[in-house]
Protein backbone atom coordinates (compact mmCIF):
# COMPACT_ATOMS: atom_id res chain seq x y z
CA UNK A 1 0.00 0.00 0.00
CA UNK A 2 2.23 2.79 -1.30
CA UNK A 3 5.09 1.34 0.76
CA UNK A 4 8.28 2.90 -1.48
CA UNK A 5 10.67 5.16 -0.11
CA UNK A 6 8.77 8.68 -0.81
CA UNK A 7 11.73 11.11 -1.84
CA UNK A 8 14.33 8.73 -3.87
CA UNK A 9 15.99 11.72 -5.03
CA UNK A 10 16.73 12.67 -1.45
CA UNK A 11 17.20 9.18 -0.18
CA UNK A 12 18.38 7.95 3.78
CA UNK A 13 18.40 4.83 4.61
CA UNK A 14 16.20 4.94 8.36
CA UNK A 15 12.96 5.36 7.70
CA UNK A 16 9.50 3.94 8.74
CA UNK A 17 6.30 4.40 6.43
CA UNK A 18 3.14 5.89 8.40
CA UNK A 19 1.09 4.85 4.92
CA UNK A 20 -1.96 2.06 5.97
CA UNK A 21 -4.56 2.37 7.73
CA UNK A 22 -5.70 5.65 9.88
CA UNK A 23 -9.02 6.75 11.41
CA UNK A 24 -11.12 9.49 9.72
CA UNK A 25 -13.89 12.15 10.95
CA UNK A 26 -16.19 13.14 8.23
CA UNK A 27 -18.96 14.80 9.47
CA UNK A 28 -20.76 12.64 12.03
CA UNK A 29 -19.26 9.75 10.40
CA UNK A 30 -15.94 8.01 11.61
CA UNK A 31 -14.38 5.18 9.74
CA UNK A 32 -10.89 3.76 8.34
CA UNK A 33 -8.91 5.01 5.62
CA UNK A 34 -6.00 3.55 3.56
CA UNK A 35 -3.65 6.31 3.69
CA UNK A 36 -2.41 8.42 1.13
CA UNK A 37 -5.44 7.50 -0.45
CA UNK A 38 -8.49 10.39 -0.97
CA UNK A 39 -11.53 9.54 0.86
CA UNK A 40 -13.83 10.62 -2.30
CA UNK A 41 -11.55 7.05 -3.96
CA UNK A 42 -12.42 3.77 -3.71
CA UNK A 43 -8.65 2.81 -2.62
CA UNK A 44 -9.23 4.91 -0.07
CA UNK A 45 -11.67 2.06 1.78
CA UNK A 46 -13.78 4.68 3.33
CA UNK A 47 -17.37 3.80 1.10
CA UNK A 48 -18.06 7.34 1.79
CA UNK A 49 -20.06 9.49 -0.25
CA UNK A 50 -20.66 13.42 -0.30
CA UNK A 51 -18.73 16.41 0.21
CA UNK A 52 -16.86 17.02 3.20
CA UNK A 53 -14.75 20.00 3.79
CA UNK A 54 -12.91 19.58 7.14
CA UNK A 55 -11.45 16.42 7.93
CA UNK A 56 -9.72 15.15 10.71
CA UNK A 57 -6.85 11.94 10.60
CA UNK A 58 -6.07 9.90 13.75
CA UNK A 59 -3.79 7.05 14.34
CA UNK A 60 -1.08 5.38 16.60
CA UNK A 61 2.68 4.38 16.11
CA UNK A 62 5.96 3.85 17.62
CA UNK A 63 9.33 4.44 17.26
CA UNK A 64 11.91 1.87 16.69
CA UNK A 65 13.59 1.70 19.72
CA UNK A 66 16.86 1.89 17.93
CA UNK A 67 16.18 5.25 16.44
CA UNK A 68 16.34 6.14 20.43
CA UNK A 69 18.73 9.94 20.87
CA UNK A 70 17.83 10.64 17.22
CA UNK A 71 15.63 13.71 16.21
CA UNK A 72 12.48 12.43 14.67
CA UNK A 73 10.95 14.27 11.62
CA UNK A 74 7.53 13.51 10.84
CA UNK A 75 7.27 14.07 6.68
CA UNK A 76 4.27 14.76 4.95
CA UNK A 77 4.65 14.45 1.11
CA UNK A 78 1.10 16.46 0.12
CA UNK A 79 -1.83 17.14 1.98
CA UNK A 80 -4.63 19.42 0.30
CA UNK A 81 -5.21 21.97 1.21
CA UNK A 82 -4.90 23.51 5.53
CA UNK A 83 -3.06 21.10 7.53
CA UNK A 84 -2.75 21.51 11.64
CA UNK A 85 -0.56 18.30 12.79
CA UNK A 86 -0.73 17.43 16.71
CA UNK A 87 1.52 14.92 18.55
CA UNK A 88 -0.17 13.78 21.54
CA UNK A 89 -2.43 16.30 22.08
CA UNK A 90 0.36 19.25 20.81
CA UNK A 91 0.39 21.38 17.88
CA UNK A 92 3.20 20.30 15.92
CA UNK A 93 2.88 21.95 12.83
CA UNK A 94 0.76 23.93 10.21
CA UNK A 95 0.66 24.01 6.78
CA UNK A 96 -1.05 25.72 3.48
CA UNK A 97 -1.20 24.05 -0.21
CA UNK A 98 -2.60 20.72 -1.51
CA UNK A 99 1.02 20.25 -3.72
CA UNK A 100 4.06 20.61 -1.44
CA UNK A 101 6.15 18.61 1.22
CA UNK A 102 6.03 20.02 4.55
CA UNK A 103 7.92 18.22 7.89
CA UNK A 104 8.16 19.10 11.42
CA UNK A 105 10.48 17.93 14.19
CA UNK A 106 8.48 15.85 16.91
CA UNK A 107 10.61 15.01 18.78
CA UNK A 108 9.88 17.28 22.15
CA UNK A 109 6.15 15.52 21.95
CA UNK A 110 6.87 11.93 22.07
CA UNK A 111 6.24 9.84 24.91
CA UNK A 112 8.56 7.09 24.35
CA UNK A 113 5.58 4.54 24.13
CA UNK A 114 2.70 4.56 21.56
CA UNK A 115 2.04 7.84 20.48
CA UNK A 116 -0.62 9.53 18.95
CA UNK A 117 -0.68 11.56 15.74
CA UNK A 118 -3.85 13.53 14.31
CA UNK A 119 -3.90 15.76 11.31
CA UNK A 120 -6.62 18.21 10.69
CA UNK A 121 -7.59 19.07 7.28
CA UNK A 122 -9.78 22.00 5.85
CA UNK A 123 -10.11 21.97 2.21
CA UNK A 124 -13.41 23.87 1.11
CA UNK A 125 -14.38 22.43 -1.81
CA UNK A 126 -16.56 25.56 -3.14
CA UNK A 127 -13.32 27.87 -3.01
CA UNK A 128 -12.34 29.42 -6.30
CA UNK A 129 -9.27 31.12 -4.83
CA UNK A 130 -7.42 28.14 -3.42
CA UNK A 131 -5.14 26.02 -6.50
CA UNK A 132 -7.32 23.24 -7.68
CA UNK A 133 -6.65 22.49 -11.22
CA UNK A 134 -8.98 19.71 -12.61
CA UNK A 135 -10.55 19.46 -9.12
CA UNK A 136 -14.13 20.82 -9.81
CA UNK A 137 -15.44 22.95 -7.21
CA UNK A 138 -19.52 23.19 -8.42
CA UNK A 139 -20.67 19.35 -7.75
CA UNK A 140 -20.52 16.35 -10.28
CA UNK A 141 -18.02 16.20 -12.41
CA UNK A 142 -18.80 18.17 -15.80
CA UNK A 143 -17.18 19.27 -18.81
CA UNK A 144 -12.90 18.67 -18.42
CA UNK A 145 -13.30 18.98 -14.69
CA UNK A 146 -13.06 15.88 -12.12
CA UNK A 147 -13.94 14.59 -8.63
CA UNK A 148 -11.78 16.68 -6.20
CA UNK A 149 -9.31 14.55 -3.59
CA UNK A 150 -8.95 15.99 -0.41
CA UNK A 151 -6.98 15.71 2.17
CA UNK A 152 -3.40 13.72 2.78
CA UNK A 153 -2.61 12.64 -0.98
CA UNK A 154 1.09 11.66 -0.64
CA UNK A 155 3.08 9.47 1.53
CA UNK A 156 3.48 9.83 5.28
CA UNK A 157 6.48 8.95 6.92
CA UNK A 158 9.40 9.26 9.49
CA UNK A 159 13.03 9.50 10.02
CA UNK A 160 15.61 9.69 12.31
CA UNK A 161 18.16 12.50 12.23
CA UNK A 162 21.16 13.47 13.81
CA UNK A 163 21.03 17.09 14.96
CA UNK A 164 24.04 17.56 13.16
CA UNK A 165 22.51 16.48 9.34
CA UNK A 166 22.34 17.91 5.38
CA UNK A 167 19.40 19.75 5.10
CA UNK A 168 19.64 19.73 1.19
CA UNK A 169 21.81 19.41 -2.48
CA UNK A 170 20.91 21.09 -5.35
CA UNK A 171 22.49 20.35 -8.14
CA UNK A 172 22.99 22.63 -11.57
CA UNK A 173 24.92 21.24 -14.67
CA UNK A 174 26.98 22.98 -17.15
CA UNK A 175 26.72 21.23 -19.99
CA UNK A 176 29.22 23.28 -22.09
CA UNK A 177 31.76 23.52 -19.50
CA UNK A 178 31.27 20.14 -18.18
CA UNK A 179 30.82 20.64 -15.13
CA UNK A 180 28.36 20.14 -12.40
CA UNK A 181 28.06 23.14 -9.20
CA UNK A 182 27.06 21.39 -6.25
CA UNK A 183 25.02 23.63 -3.82
CA UNK A 184 24.59 22.45 0.03
CA UNK A 185 23.06 23.43 3.43
CA UNK A 186 23.17 22.03 6.56
CA UNK A 187 21.09 22.15 9.75
CA UNK A 188 21.60 25.01 11.95
CA UNK A 189 22.45 22.43 15.03
CA UNK A 190 25.62 21.16 12.82
CA UNK A 191 28.73 21.91 14.93
CA UNK A 192 31.73 23.71 12.68
CA UNK A 193 33.59 23.05 11.48
CA UNK A 194 32.52 19.38 10.08
CA UNK A 195 33.61 17.50 7.01
CA UNK A 196 32.24 16.59 3.96
CA UNK A 197 32.84 13.74 1.67
CA UNK A 198 31.43 13.09 -1.58
CA UNK A 199 31.42 10.11 -4.37
CA UNK A 200 30.03 10.51 -7.58
CA UNK A 201 29.60 7.35 -10.13
CA UNK A 202 28.32 7.02 -13.23
CA UNK A 203 27.34 3.90 -14.72
CA UNK A 204 28.95 2.05 -12.50
CA UNK A 205 32.26 4.21 -12.55
CA UNK A 206 33.36 6.09 -9.97
CA UNK A 207 34.75 9.43 -11.31
CA UNK A 208 35.25 11.69 -8.72
CA UNK A 209 36.00 11.20 -4.46
CA UNK A 210 36.69 13.96 -2.47
CA UNK A 211 35.68 15.78 0.61
CA UNK A 212 36.54 19.18 2.58
CA UNK A 213 36.12 20.37 5.45
CA UNK A 214 32.82 23.25 5.43
CA UNK A 215 33.29 25.82 7.79
CA UNK A 216 30.03 27.62 6.55
CA UNK A 217 26.37 26.11 7.07
CA UNK A 218 25.78 26.53 2.98
CA UNK A 219 28.33 25.96 0.25
CA UNK A 220 29.00 25.47 -3.67
CA UNK A 221 31.80 24.01 -5.02
CA UNK A 222 32.22 21.98 -8.35
CA UNK A 223 33.15 18.98 -10.14
CA UNK A 224 34.83 18.19 -13.18
CA UNK A 225 32.88 15.05 -15.17
CA UNK A 226 33.75 15.25 -18.39
CA UNK A 227 37.47 15.72 -17.67
CA UNK A 228 37.66 17.42 -21.15
CA UNK A 229 36.59 14.45 -23.21
CA UNK A 230 34.91 15.38 -26.17
CA UNK A 231 32.70 11.90 -26.18
CA UNK A 232 31.55 12.47 -23.00
CA UNK A 233 29.88 16.31 -24.06
CA UNK A 234 27.56 15.95 -26.19
CA UNK A 235 29.27 17.27 -29.26
CA UNK A 236 28.50 13.54 -31.07
CA UNK A 237 24.73 13.64 -29.73
CA UNK A 238 24.10 12.22 -26.19
CA UNK A 239 27.75 11.13 -24.55
CA UNK A 240 27.13 11.38 -20.41
CA UNK A 241 24.27 14.00 -21.60
CA UNK A 242 20.81 13.05 -20.26
CA UNK A 243 18.19 12.32 -23.30
CA UNK A 244 15.19 10.63 -23.40
CA UNK A 245 17.17 8.36 -25.54
CA UNK A 246 20.07 8.19 -22.96
CA UNK A 247 18.84 9.09 -19.70
CA UNK A 248 22.49 9.09 -17.85
CA UNK A 249 22.19 9.39 -14.15
CA UNK A 250 25.07 10.71 -11.65
CA UNK A 251 24.93 8.96 -8.57
CA UNK A 252 26.43 10.79 -5.33
CA UNK A 253 26.70 9.42 -2.07
CA UNK A 254 27.61 12.06 0.89
CA UNK A 255 28.31 11.79 4.50
CA UNK A 256 29.34 14.48 7.40
CA UNK A 257 31.35 13.64 9.62
CA UNK A 258 31.50 15.83 13.10
CA UNK A 259 33.79 15.14 16.00
CA UNK A 260 35.42 11.78 14.18
CA UNK A 261 31.59 10.33 13.79
CA UNK A 262 29.67 10.33 10.49
CA UNK A 263 26.74 12.10 11.59
CA UNK A 264 24.61 11.80 8.41
CA UNK A 265 24.91 10.11 4.67
CA UNK A 266 22.29 10.87 1.54
CA UNK A 267 22.41 9.61 -1.82
CA UNK A 268 21.35 11.84 -4.16
CA UNK A 269 21.88 12.18 -8.13
CA UNK A 270 21.68 14.75 -10.85
CA UNK A 271 21.78 14.59 -14.71
CA UNK A 272 23.88 16.73 -17.16
CA UNK A 273 21.07 18.61 -19.19
CA UNK A 274 20.93 21.71 -20.62
CA UNK A 275 17.81 23.32 -21.88
CA UNK A 276 17.96 26.77 -24.08
CA UNK A 277 16.26 28.14 -27.50
CA UNK A 278 17.59 30.32 -30.34
CA UNK A 279 16.36 31.21 -33.64
CA UNK A 280 12.94 29.62 -33.28
CA UNK A 281 14.16 26.22 -32.49
CA UNK A 282 14.49 24.35 -29.00
CA UNK A 283 18.05 22.83 -28.06
CA UNK A 284 18.78 19.93 -25.79
CA UNK A 285 22.75 19.58 -24.85
CA UNK A 286 22.53 22.03 -27.82
CA UNK A 287 20.81 19.99 -30.29
CA UNK A 288 17.48 20.90 -31.80
CA UNK A 289 15.45 18.77 -29.97
CA UNK A 290 11.40 18.36 -31.47
CA UNK A 291 9.15 17.70 -28.37
CA UNK A 292 6.33 14.90 -28.79
CA UNK A 293 4.18 15.28 -25.53
CA UNK A 294 1.15 14.01 -24.25
CA UNK A 295 -1.06 15.51 -21.92
CA UNK A 296 -1.29 13.67 -18.45
CA UNK A 297 -3.97 14.08 -15.94
CA UNK A 298 -2.23 11.83 -13.37
CA UNK A 299 -5.70 10.75 -12.42
CA UNK A 300 -6.64 6.92 -12.01
CA UNK A 301 -10.42 5.42 -11.87
CA UNK A 302 -10.03 3.86 -8.27
CA UNK A 303 -7.53 6.33 -6.55
CA UNK A 304 -8.01 9.68 -8.35
CA UNK A 305 -4.65 11.77 -7.96
CA UNK A 306 -2.64 9.16 -5.83
CA UNK A 307 -1.56 6.20 -8.25
CA UNK A 308 -2.33 3.13 -7.09
CA UNK A 309 1.01 1.94 -6.83
CA UNK A 310 4.58 3.21 -7.65
CA UNK A 311 4.34 0.53 -10.68
CA UNK A 312 1.76 2.78 -12.19
CA UNK A 313 4.12 5.67 -12.45
CA UNK A 314 6.71 3.68 -14.12
CA UNK A 315 3.94 2.32 -16.10
CA UNK A 316 2.68 5.53 -17.63
CA UNK A 317 5.91 6.17 -18.66
CA UNK A 318 6.75 2.86 -20.33
CA UNK A 319 3.43 3.13 -22.23
CA UNK A 320 3.96 6.95 -23.53
CA UNK A 321 7.43 6.03 -24.83
CA UNK A 322 5.71 2.79 -26.58
CA UNK A 323 3.76 4.99 -28.27
CA UNK A 324 6.66 7.44 -29.25
CA UNK A 325 6.38 10.29 -27.07
CA UNK A 326 9.44 11.74 -25.94
CA UNK A 327 7.39 13.22 -22.95
CA UNK A 328 4.31 14.82 -21.53
CA UNK A 329 2.70 17.97 -20.22
CA UNK A 330 1.56 17.27 -16.43
CA UNK A 331 -1.68 19.02 -16.44
CA UNK A 332 -2.87 21.37 -13.65
CA UNK A 333 -1.23 18.99 -10.99
CA UNK A 334 2.17 19.13 -9.49
CA UNK A 335 2.91 15.49 -9.32
CA UNK A 336 4.48 13.28 -6.94
CA UNK A 337 8.31 13.02 -6.63
CA UNK A 338 8.09 9.33 -7.44
CA UNK A 339 6.84 9.94 -10.89
CA UNK A 340 9.50 12.36 -11.49
CA UNK A 341 11.99 9.90 -10.10
CA UNK A 342 11.18 7.49 -12.67
CA UNK A 343 11.08 9.83 -15.36
CA UNK A 344 14.65 11.01 -14.43
CA UNK A 345 15.64 7.28 -14.27
CA UNK A 346 13.79 6.33 -17.91
CA UNK A 347 14.29 9.14 -20.09
CA UNK A 348 10.84 11.20 -20.19
CA UNK A 349 10.62 14.88 -20.65
CA UNK A 350 8.46 16.94 -17.88
CA UNK A 351 6.74 20.22 -18.28
CA UNK A 352 5.99 20.51 -14.50
CA UNK A 353 2.46 22.41 -13.43
CA UNK A 354 0.29 23.10 -10.23
CA UNK A 355 -3.37 23.23 -9.99
CA UNK A 356 -4.27 26.98 -10.93
CA UNK A 357 -7.02 28.43 -8.67
CA UNK A 358 -9.93 29.71 -10.76
CA UNK A 359 -10.79 33.19 -9.36
CA UNK A 360 -8.53 36.17 -9.03
CA UNK A 361 -7.57 37.55 -5.84
CA UNK A 362 -4.76 39.45 -3.76
CA UNK A 363 -5.06 36.52 -1.42
CA UNK A 364 -5.17 34.05 -4.32
CA UNK A 365 -1.74 35.29 -5.90
CA UNK A 366 -0.34 35.71 -2.87
CA UNK A 367 -0.87 31.99 -1.70
CA UNK A 368 -0.09 30.32 -5.39
CA UNK A 369 3.14 31.92 -4.97
CA UNK A 370 4.40 30.55 -2.18
CA UNK A 371 3.37 27.50 -2.91
CA UNK A 372 5.45 27.48 -6.37
CA UNK A 373 8.57 28.64 -4.73
CA UNK A 374 7.89 25.33 -2.50
CA UNK A 375 7.29 23.11 -5.81
CA UNK A 376 10.60 25.08 -7.36
CA UNK A 377 12.66 24.20 -4.50
CA UNK A 378 11.27 20.71 -3.95
CA UNK A 379 11.99 19.79 -7.90
CA UNK A 380 14.45 22.19 -8.50
CA UNK A 381 17.72 19.49 -9.07
CA UNK A 382 15.29 16.86 -11.36
CA UNK A 383 16.67 16.72 -14.69
CA UNK A 384 13.29 15.28 -16.33
CA UNK A 385 12.10 18.89 -15.80
CA UNK A 386 12.64 21.31 -18.68
CA UNK A 387 9.77 23.79 -18.90
CA UNK A 388 8.02 25.53 -15.63
CA UNK A 389 4.52 25.42 -16.98
CA UNK A 390 3.32 28.06 -14.61
CA UNK A 391 -0.48 28.92 -15.81
CA UNK A 392 -2.44 27.50 -18.17
CA UNK A 393 -5.59 29.22 -20.51
CA UNK A 394 -5.83 32.14 -18.82
CA UNK A 395 -7.06 29.95 -15.60
CA UNK A 396 -7.12 32.04 -12.40
CA UNK A 397 -6.28 35.51 -14.08
CA UNK A 398 -9.50 35.39 -16.68
CA UNK A 399 -8.49 39.42 -17.83
CA UNK A 400 -5.13 39.13 -18.33
CA UNK A 401 -5.79 39.94 -21.74
CA UNK A 402 -6.30 43.71 -21.34
CA UNK A 403 -6.28 44.03 -17.35
CA UNK A 404 -2.64 45.60 -16.18
CA UNK A 405 -2.44 43.94 -12.91
CA UNK A 406 -3.27 40.86 -13.58
CA UNK A 407 -0.48 41.14 -16.77
CA UNK A 408 1.62 41.88 -14.07
CA UNK A 409 1.23 38.71 -11.87
CA UNK A 410 2.01 36.37 -14.83
CA UNK A 411 5.07 38.29 -15.56
CA UNK A 412 6.21 37.86 -11.86
CA UNK A 413 5.46 33.92 -12.29
CA UNK A 414 7.63 34.25 -15.29
CA UNK A 415 10.52 36.00 -13.65
CA UNK A 416 10.04 34.48 -10.35
CA UNK A 417 10.30 31.07 -12.18
CA UNK A 418 13.32 32.28 -14.12
CA UNK A 419 15.37 33.56 -11.03
CA UNK A 420 14.78 30.36 -9.07
CA UNK A 421 14.12 27.45 -11.32
CA UNK A 422 17.76 26.63 -12.68
CA UNK A 423 17.84 25.71 -16.46
CA UNK A 424 14.63 25.48 -17.89
CA UNK A 425 12.40 27.39 -19.59
CA UNK A 426 9.14 29.11 -18.45
CA UNK A 427 5.72 29.44 -19.99
CA UNK A 428 3.78 32.40 -18.19
CA UNK A 429 0.32 31.25 -19.51
CA UNK A 430 0.11 28.39 -21.33
CA UNK A 431 -2.58 28.37 -24.26
CA UNK A 432 -3.15 32.02 -25.18
CA UNK A 433 -3.21 35.51 -24.11
CA UNK A 434 0.69 35.36 -23.42
CA UNK A 435 2.75 37.69 -21.39
CA UNK A 436 6.63 37.29 -20.97
CA UNK A 437 7.07 33.94 -22.23
CA UNK A 438 9.97 31.83 -23.49
CA UNK A 439 7.88 29.68 -25.48
CA UNK A 440 4.60 30.57 -27.29
CA UNK A 441 2.61 27.59 -26.77
CA UNK A 442 -1.21 27.41 -28.08
CA UNK A 443 -3.81 25.49 -27.52
CA UNK A 444 -5.87 24.44 -30.73
CA UNK A 445 -8.43 21.78 -31.46
CA UNK A 446 -9.62 23.17 -34.35
CA UNK A 447 -8.37 20.18 -36.55
CA UNK A 448 -11.98 19.93 -38.08
CA UNK A 449 -13.87 16.96 -38.48
CA UNK A 450 -13.19 14.19 -40.97
CA UNK A 451 -15.94 15.80 -43.22
CA UNK A 452 -14.64 19.44 -43.22
CA UNK A 453 -11.92 19.66 -45.33
CA UNK A 454 -12.32 23.51 -45.14
CA UNK A 455 -11.80 23.73 -41.62
CA UNK A 456 -8.74 21.00 -42.06
CA UNK A 457 -7.27 23.59 -44.61
CA UNK A 458 -7.76 26.13 -42.42
CA UNK A 459 -5.86 24.50 -39.29
CA UNK A 460 -3.22 23.60 -41.67
CA UNK A 461 -2.69 26.54 -42.88
CA UNK A 462 -3.03 28.30 -39.44
CA UNK A 463 0.22 26.83 -38.46
CA UNK A 464 2.48 27.74 -40.95
CA UNK A 465 2.63 31.35 -39.65
CA UNK A 466 2.47 33.49 -36.01
CA UNK A 467 0.14 35.73 -37.45
CA UNK A 468 -1.91 32.43 -38.60
CA UNK A 469 -2.08 30.91 -35.18
CA UNK A 470 -5.18 33.07 -34.37
CA UNK A 471 -7.23 31.80 -37.02
CA UNK A 472 -7.37 28.63 -35.45
CA UNK A 473 -7.26 29.52 -31.62
CA UNK A 474 -10.66 30.72 -29.75
CA UNK A 475 -8.73 33.88 -28.05
CA UNK A 476 -5.34 35.34 -29.15
CA UNK A 477 -2.31 34.28 -28.58
CA UNK A 478 -0.63 37.51 -26.71
CA UNK A 479 -2.50 39.53 -24.48
CA UNK A 480 -2.62 43.55 -25.11
CA UNK A 481 0.64 45.23 -25.75
CA UNK A 482 2.98 41.46 -25.77
CA UNK A 483 3.83 40.08 -29.29
CA UNK A 484 6.17 37.39 -30.99
CA UNK A 485 9.78 38.47 -30.38
CA UNK A 486 10.98 35.11 -31.99
CA UNK A 487 10.64 32.34 -29.63
CA UNK A 488 9.74 29.02 -30.42
CA UNK A 489 5.88 27.74 -31.51
CA UNK A 490 4.79 25.13 -29.57
CA UNK A 491 1.28 23.38 -30.29
CA UNK A 492 0.94 22.45 -26.88
CA UNK A 493 -2.66 21.19 -26.77
CA UNK A 494 -3.74 19.39 -29.93
CA UNK A 495 -6.24 16.56 -30.93
CA UNK A 496 -8.33 15.39 -27.89
CA UNK A 497 -10.36 12.80 -30.15
CA UNK A 498 -12.90 10.58 -28.65
CA UNK A 499 -13.92 7.84 -29.41
CA UNK A 500 -17.37 7.65 -30.19
CA UNK A 501 -19.15 4.36 -29.58
CA UNK A 502 -17.32 4.21 -26.02
CA UNK A 503 -19.59 7.08 -25.06
CA UNK A 504 -18.61 10.38 -23.05
CA UNK A 505 -17.13 13.81 -24.13
CA UNK A 506 -14.19 14.89 -26.48
CA UNK A 507 -13.58 17.90 -29.10
CA UNK A 508 -13.82 15.59 -32.03
CA UNK A 509 -14.69 12.05 -32.14
CA UNK A 510 -13.79 9.13 -34.86
CA UNK A 511 -15.83 5.68 -35.03
CA UNK A 512 -13.05 3.32 -34.95
CA UNK A 513 -9.45 2.68 -34.71
CA UNK A 514 -9.13 2.66 -38.04
CA UNK A 515 -10.59 5.77 -38.21
CA UNK A 516 -8.72 7.27 -35.71
CA UNK A 517 -5.62 6.33 -36.72
CA UNK A 518 -6.47 8.61 -40.07
CA UNK A 519 -7.22 11.08 -38.10
CA UNK A 520 -4.35 11.21 -35.86
CA UNK A 521 -2.08 10.99 -38.97
CA UNK A 522 -3.01 13.86 -40.07
CA UNK A 523 -3.14 16.00 -37.49
CA UNK A 524 0.50 15.25 -37.08
CA UNK A 525 0.91 15.58 -40.92
CA UNK A 526 -0.16 19.52 -40.56
CA UNK A 527 2.45 19.84 -37.30
CA UNK A 528 5.20 18.36 -39.09
CA UNK A 529 4.48 20.13 -42.57
CA UNK A 530 4.29 23.43 -41.34
CA UNK A 531 7.87 24.60 -41.05
CA UNK A 532 7.31 26.73 -37.50
CA UNK A 533 5.95 24.37 -35.48
CA UNK A 534 8.83 22.67 -32.97
CA UNK A 535 6.79 20.28 -30.97
CA UNK A 536 3.35 18.98 -29.76
CA UNK A 537 0.97 18.46 -26.81
CA UNK A 538 -1.51 15.76 -27.77
CA UNK A 539 -4.72 16.01 -25.67
CA UNK A 540 -4.67 13.10 -23.92
CA UNK A 541 -2.75 10.32 -22.58
CA UNK A 542 -6.08 8.48 -20.63
CA UNK A 543 -9.48 8.93 -20.43
CA UNK A 544 -10.52 10.51 -17.11
CA UNK A 545 -14.02 10.37 -16.28
CA UNK A 546 -16.78 12.01 -18.75
CA UNK A 547 -13.40 13.07 -20.72
CA UNK A 548 -12.77 10.43 -22.82
CA UNK A 549 -10.56 11.81 -25.41
CA UNK A 550 -7.37 10.04 -24.13
CA UNK A 551 -5.08 7.32 -25.69
CA UNK A 552 -5.56 4.62 -23.39
CA UNK A 553 -9.05 3.48 -21.15
CA UNK A 554 -9.16 4.83 -17.61
CA UNK A 555 -7.07 1.02 -16.80
CA UNK A 556 -4.26 1.66 -18.71
CA UNK A 557 -5.61 -0.21 -21.89
CA UNK A 558 -5.07 0.66 -25.49
CA UNK A 559 -8.10 2.01 -27.53
CA UNK A 560 -5.59 1.22 -30.50
CA UNK A 561 -2.59 -0.07 -31.62
CA UNK A 562 0.57 1.68 -29.67
CA UNK A 563 2.79 0.68 -32.31
CA UNK A 564 0.99 2.49 -34.89
CA UNK A 565 0.92 5.49 -32.89
CA UNK A 566 4.34 5.20 -32.77
CA UNK A 567 4.91 5.02 -36.53
CA UNK A 568 2.88 8.06 -37.29
CA UNK A 569 4.97 10.01 -34.09
CA UNK A 570 8.07 8.71 -35.77
CA UNK A 571 7.63 10.65 -38.70
CA UNK A 572 8.75 13.80 -37.25
CA UNK A 573 12.54 13.36 -36.36
CA UNK A 574 13.35 14.07 -33.01
CA UNK A 575 16.76 15.18 -33.58
CA UNK A 576 16.14 18.16 -36.10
Amino acid sequence: MRGEYPRPEFRRERWCSLNGEWGITLGDQTCTIQVPFAYQCAMSGTGVSGAYDAMRYFRTFRVPEEWNGSRIILHFGAVDYRSQVFVNGSLACSHEGGYTPFSADITPYLTGGEEVLEVRVWDPLKDETIPRGKQFWAGDPAFIWYTPSSGIWQSVWLEPLDEAHIEGIRYDSDVDAGLVRIRFNLSEQCPLPCRLRWQIRVKGEEIYEGGFISRERNGEFAVDVFHNRILNGSFHYSGLCWFPESPTLFDVHTELESDGQIRDSVDTYFGMRKIHVSEGKIYLNNHPYFQKLVLDQGYWPDSLVTAPSDEAYREDIRRAKEMGFNGCRKHEKAEDPRFLYWADRMGFLVWESMGSFISYTHQAASAFVREWCGLIERDYSHPCIVVWNVLNESWGIPAVSHDPEQQAFANAMYHLARSLGGNRLVISNDGWEMTETDLVAVHSYRHGERSDAGMQERFSRGLCSVEGLADIMIRKPFAKGYGYKGQPVILSECGGIALAPEGGWGYTSASGAEEFLAEYQRIIRAISRSGMIQGFCYTQFTDVEQEINGLLRPDRTPKVDPEALRQINDQIETML
